[in-house]
């Protein structure tokens, strides 16, 4: 294996991160545990098979090349790049932990820190269940390293072997000339010409997405570098009836249901949601299946204003459904949700000297992530134990208290709420009021 170039975003995520705010997803993982010794079994199993999965192998470095190949590319001067790790041992990866009776509990308080820099980016924290019919694994991965999908690849490789159809080969990349072709200028113009046009669009949307309407205190915070996580199980063919009800999409009845348990959660604390409309990032993946270049994240994003203000459930759910549709007649290029693409026009060095800046601005750009992480159908083992629910787990922008994210699985849905650890102790009520708004839609959507 040889080093890669991080992607612009990758590298914006590897520069923004600091102590009080780590940039790592994670996903926890509950399975059935058909003996006491299961999650010993399992952690056994994933330090094993890690060894063999080449992508856990990969550290980050930084990278600082000479003046012609910085011409060639100012993505690569100050930037970092992947490359394996001669003394990777997966035994510093994989920890078995003290018998839990709440798995969340020391999910949060792992989520909190950081991972090491200067090993591969990740680790598996085996939580061994009180009771012994369950146990519990914790995946970290760095956002560098990988997004929700490439992290999804890199969990099931740790996992019981499936029969799956062989990956197609990818081609290989042409090598890059030195210099480009002075035949291309006239292209490479009219190109940056474009990119220039589309980041004034981007960053004057940005600017009108902060104007007007008032957000909520309780979704910001100064960071206090501890972390709650929380969980919530839906049934998907409640979600479905929903949605066949009233229309749209299951995704547009996911984010409408956050709105719904936000304003259920400020009116029990007592800030009020009177008025209140947060803007809530939607991550949009712009990868393409079996696409060989570029690696990395590839991401943009809709940016909407969840009806936190709204008292009528199906009113909130068909404002969530027409910002949606409006979103996806723009595109994931256009708007002030696409604004990570600006990422792939910033020099290296850039990143690495405005990371913290940018991250600091966050909070000036949206209040609110609301994540879909996509899993497979077919059930996932470790060890012969299933895995009957997992948790997704995005990373807290910097000056937020609470992210968002959410997969379904074996015809469940399941929310996994990350928050700052000070600033949101009551995120159980949130997570209950989640519950409550999908009761009280289907409810009011029976005929």
């Amino acid at each position: 294996m040889t080093a890669d170039l991080l992607a612009p975003l990758d590298l914006a995520f590897w520069n923004l991160e600091s102590a009080d705010h780590p940039m790592h997803l994670g996903a926890l993982g509950i399975f059935t545990a058909h003996s006491p010794t299961a999650g010993a079994h399992g952690a056994d199993l994933l330090a094993a098979r890690a060894a063999g999965v080449p992508g856990l192998r990969m550290r980050i470095r930084d990278v600082w090349q000479p003046l012609p190949a910085a011409l060639r590319s100012p993505f690569a001067f100050g930037g970092a790049a992947r490359e394996p790790d001669p003394d990777f041992d997966p035994l510093h990866h994989v920890r078995l932990h003290a018998p839990a009776a709440d798995f969340h509990a020391v999910a949060g308080r792992l989520m909190g820190r950081p991972l090491e820099r200067g090993r591969p980016p990740w680790e598996a924290h085996v939580l061994p269940g009180a009771d012994g019919d369950r146990f519990a694994v914790l995946f970290k991965f760095h956002h560098a390293l990988a997004d929700g999908l490439r992290a999804l690849t890199l969990a099931a490789g740790v996992m019981d072997p499936m029969d799956m159809p062989a990956p197609r080969p990818r081609p290989a990349e042409p090598p890059r000339p030195l210099l480009p072709d002075v035949r291309d200028l006239p292209g490479m113009v009219r190109g940056a010409l474009s990119d220039v046009g589309r980041a004034l669009d981007i960053g004057s949307a940005v600017a009108r997405s902060s104007l007007d309407v008032r957000s909520a205190p309780a979704l910001s915070c100064e960071p206090s570098g501890t972390r709650r996580t929380a969980g919530v199980v839906l049934d998907l063919d409640d979600v479905h009836r929903i949605r066949k009800t009233v229309g749209g999409t299951v995704n547009d009845v996911l984010i409408a249901v956050v709105a719904g348990a936000l304003r259920r959660w400020l009116d029990e604390r007592g800030d009020g949601s009177e008025g209140v409309a947060p803007r809530a990032l939607i991550p949009v993946s712009r990868r393409r299946p079996r696409t060989a270049h570029p690696q990395g994240n590839r991401l943009s994003g809709y940016l909407m204003r969840l009806p936190v203000d709204d008292p009528d459930p199906l009113a909130r759910l068909a404002s969530v459904r027409e910002a949606m549709d409006r979103n996806k007649d723009a595109g994931p290029h256009r708007g002030a949700g696409a604004v990570a693409l600006l990422a792939d026009h910033v020099p290296a060095l850039v990143h690495r000297l405005g990371g913290p800046v940018v991250g600091q601005a966050a909070r000036l750009w949206f209040d609110l992530l609301v994540t879909s992480v996509p899993l497979p159908s077919l059930g996932l083992k470790l060890g012969g134990h299933p895995l009957t629910a997992v948790f997704p787990m995005a990373p807290l922008a910097p000056g937020h208290s609470l992210a968002v994210a959410v997969s379904t699985y074996r015809g469940s849905v399941h929310y996994g709420l990350v928050a700052d650890g000070e600033a949101v102790p009551d995120l159980d009520v949130f997570a209950a009021a989640v519950s409550r708004e999908v009761a009280e839609l289907i409810e009011v959507c029976r005929p």
